[in-house]
């Protein structure tokens, strides 16, 4: 028979092209190409399974989570259990240990009632009642004010979400800011705190209230009279807004231990570290000269961060420093810290940060150096 030849078609494979009288060969390489289609598909169908391979494996990533984390971190400490006993024998983490669990120990309990206090005043008392409770004019509002802090128990990740609805419910800058100082440091429960730290020296109590004071109030007085508005950008909404108050109140209960628990497990580890590891004679040095003693320890409360209902404890250990030193270190470290820096900067504006936090550490430490000459 003929064999007639077509002309292929756009988009016709080559092999579809040609037929012969043999229909079951032409249906065969139609089966064929099909086949071959098919082999394509499946290709395809391999790599989309490959593609499902690859985010099985993100799954499996994914599910690298703190979980898990706490038990390959159990396990790998079981299976070296004899070198870590042998290291934990040590006289150093003796000494370590020893320091960390009695920081932690004394200042958890202050740390939760303050951190509950906070999370009940914050979420409970509405902004507006400090607004109509101070006076009109800035130069009374600051002190007023500053004393006012005395009414939020709690740590300085309370305070400014607290300031800042201050600010945006119509109170004047400075005395929010004076609010925003004296509150995390002279606090009922910040002063039982300090006077369990301190048992024979019931006259810290005092210089920390006068010198906490004492900078709240004049930074207040230099904002009012130096700040301007274009510097301080308060964050348009509240922090609990759309939430019940039971939800909000156990959201701040949450985020406070979470934040604060931290600070202090880092400050308690800080603290056992320089009494153990950090050889004598160094401390010795920084601590024998007055100058120097109150400028380590005042760039020590910066870097430590550590919440202002525990770091009596923490300056409580460091007895190898004066009263002095000691106090500018609790003077310091409820103002200006890392993370409050972050947090000012996050609610206020990076301007107002930038400004706000060295002014803020400079007056810190004069103040309480000379609090601490006249009093200590």
């Amino acid at each position: 028979m003929a064999i007639t030849k077509t002309a292929p078609q756009d988009g016709a494979e080559p092999g579809d092209a040609e037929a012969d009288d043999g229909g079951e060969a032409g249906h065969g390489g139609e089966v064929r190409g099909e086949a071959g289609h098919g082999g394509a598909v499946r290709g395809r169908a391999g790599h989309g399974e490959e593609v499902r391979g690859e985010e099985g494996r993100g799954e499996e990533g994914r599910h690298l989570n703190s979980p898990l984390l706490l038990t390959l971190l159990l396990l790998t400490a079981v299976m070296f259990q004899d070198p870590i006993r042998g290291a934990l024998s040590a006289p150093v983490m003796q000494s370590w240990m020893t320091v960390f669990v009695a920081v932690m120990v004394q200042a958890l309990p202050f740390l939760v009632l303050g951190v509950l206090l906070s999370a009940a005043i914050a979420v409970f008392v509405p902004p507006s009642f400090f607004a109509r409770a101070l006076p009109k004019r800035p130069a009374l509002a600051v002190p007023v004010a500053g004393v006012a802090g005395a009414v939020l128990p709690g740590c300085e990740c309370a305070s400014v979400p607290v300031a800042g609805a201050l600010v945006r419910r119509g109170v004047t800058p400075a005395a929010a800011l004076a609010f925003l100082l004296s509150a995390p440091a002279i606090n009922p429960i910040v002063l039982t705190a300090t006077a369990v730290a301190f048992p024979g020296n019931p006259e810290m109590v005092l210089a920390r209230f006068v010198a906490s004071l004492l900078v709240a109030c004049s930074m207040g007085w230099l904002w009012h009279r130096l700040g301007r508005t274009d510097w301080l950008r308060p964050s348009a909404r509240a922090s609990y807004e759309g939430q019940g108050r039971g939800a909000a109140f156990w959201g701040s209960v949450r985020h406070d231990v979470t934040h604060a628990g931290g600070f202090l497990v880092i400050g308690a580890m800080a603290a056992a570290t320089l009494k153990a590891v950090v050889p004598a004679q160094w401390l010795s040095l920084a601590a024998g000269n007055p100058v120097l003693s109150v400028l380590v320890l005042a760039a020590l409360a910066v870097l430590l961060s550590i919440c202002s209902e525990a770091d009596a404890f923490v300056a409580a250990s460091l007895t190898q420093f004066s009263l002095t030193a000691r106090l500018t270190f609790l003077v310091v470290g409820p103002m200006i810290d890392l993370k409050l820096f972050a947090m000012q900067a996050g609610t206020f504006g990076r301007a107002f940060a930038l400004r706000f936090a060295p002014a803020t550490f400079a007056l810190a430490v004069v103040v309480s150096a000379l609090t601490g000459t006249v009093l200590l």
